[in-house]
């Protein structure tokens, strides 16, 4: 008897047929004698409304009364799902972040799980139970509700694997897996049937929508493989695991790109110690996270200094900058919120030469402008102007002929 940790996305349970229809997929996997554990999303767009209800109440809405208004959507699919188990014959239980052990810090909107304690999600397996668990919440040491951030879900369930000893979570969505590029943007792109932890968390932070990176730092944390695949069909998803064969493939797995950034410049810094702590403190304390960063050398002791944010933290960010950058004497303050950036990602490139030169040989035979590059060892990122993004990305997908990939 194996145990068995499932996700369900939004687009999965996003109805009553196909909360049905995932339902039958559970039972049938209870049927073969497994243990089961299931963590669900809320029913599809439910969490955008209930976060736009909520701007109808109030402009800005406490973080605290969020977090418990949004932790809703969750309980009301667990709950469903387990009542639509129970009238297939298939005993089931509901549980809540709460009830499920699942014990986070006090950062609203966007917890860190800190702990699981999985006695009662244990004990309902000892009785024999389906145990529903509702995703992207927790609670923190005050008994105050908070939500893990856009995607949670998945953290939960990776979490939740690594608590209770089971071996692989299988994470079921829309998507038939992890592919070679967005294939809204590119038909032809191709299912990967494997992909590393390291990959996956480039791709992942990078534009690719398919899992969140927590639940990929977590799956390499604790070594358990996370298989990626529709809950729609039975096809064999994408394996995201540590032990994936580097020879006889494309060094570059897949192209990535992300829409929702936004450029802020701060033009003419004195160069001298602390002034980068002075911008990017504040930042951090109001809650701001920043991406790329780039420097200038200094001339004449003065340089500029470029990052991006979200684009929904953009109006926040130029709100703190602003202010900040008059302190320490810097010259103006330049922003551009139609941006978007393109990366290829792939293990094998760091130990072989003319990625970097193709890429850029690539947008520019497209006569597409770059705007920042970032690195890392196994990424490539370009910043360019938002609406040459899709562009960019076929171009890409081509050049590095990621359609002739096998899957």
């Amino acid at each position: 008897m194996a145990l068995v940790v499932q996700k369900y996305g939004g687009s999965s349970v996003a109805d009553a047929q196909k909360i049905k229809n995932v339902a039958k997929r559970i039972a049938d996997c209870k049927k073969k004698g497994d243990q089961v554990v299931v963590v669900v999303s809320a029913m599809g767009d439910t969490t955008d409304d209930l976060i736009q209800l909520a701007k109808t109440i109030c402009s800005k809405p406490d973080k605290r009364e969020l977090d418990v208004l949004l932790s809703t959507g969750e309980i009301v699919s667990s709950t469903l799902l387990a009542m639509c188990l129970t009238e297939m014959g298939c005993q089931s239980i509901s549980l809540n972040g709460q009830q499920a052990g699942i014990q986070t810090d006090t950062a609203y909107s966007s917890a860190r799980i800190l702990k699981v304690e999985a006695r009662r999600v244990k004990s309902e397996l000892e009785k024999g139970n389906v145990v529903i668990v509702a995703g992207f919440q927790g609670i923190t040491a005050s008994l105050d509700i908070t939500t893990l951030g856009r995607g949670g879900s998945d953290t939960t369930a990776v979490a939740l694997a690594a608590a209770l000893g089971a071996k692989v979570v299988g994470r079921y969505t829309d998507t038939e897996g992890v592919f070679t590029a967005d294939p809204r943007v590119v038909p032809d792109a191709k299912p990967l049937s494997e992909i590393s932890y390291e990959e996956m968390l480039e791709l992942a932070t990078y534009g690719s929508k398919v899992i969140h990176p927590r639940a990929v730092e977590l799956g390499e944390l604790y070594n358990i493989p996370i298989l990626v695949a529709s809950s729609f069909n039975d096809k064999p998803g994408t394996l995201i695991h540590g032990e994936v064969s580097m020879e006889n493939r494309n060094k570059v797995r897949s192209v990535c790109h992300d829409l929702d950034i936004a450029k802020i410049t701060v033009v003419g810094i004195p160069d001298r110690p602390g002034i980068a702590s002075a911008l990017f403190v504040p930042l951090a304390e109001a809650g701001l996270s920043v991406d790329t960063i780039v420097q200038n050398a200094s001339v004449n002791n003065i340089t500029d200094l470029t990052f991006t944010t979200t684009k929904g933290e953009f109006e926040k960010s130029m709100a703190v900058i602003n202010p900040l950058a008059k302190s320490i004497g810097a010259k103006q303050v330049s922003a551009d919120s139609k941006v978007g950036k393109v990366s290829i990602i792939g293990t094998g490139m760091q130990n072989t030469p003319g990625y970097a030169a193709r890429m850029f040989n690539t947008l520019s035979k497209e006569g597409i402008n770059i705007l920042l590059i970032s690195t890392s060892e196994i990424r490539i990122t370009c910043i360019i102007a938002e609406d040459r993004v899709k562009d960019a990305v076929k171009a890409l997908h081509k050049a590095f002929q990621l359609d002739q990939v096998k899957s």
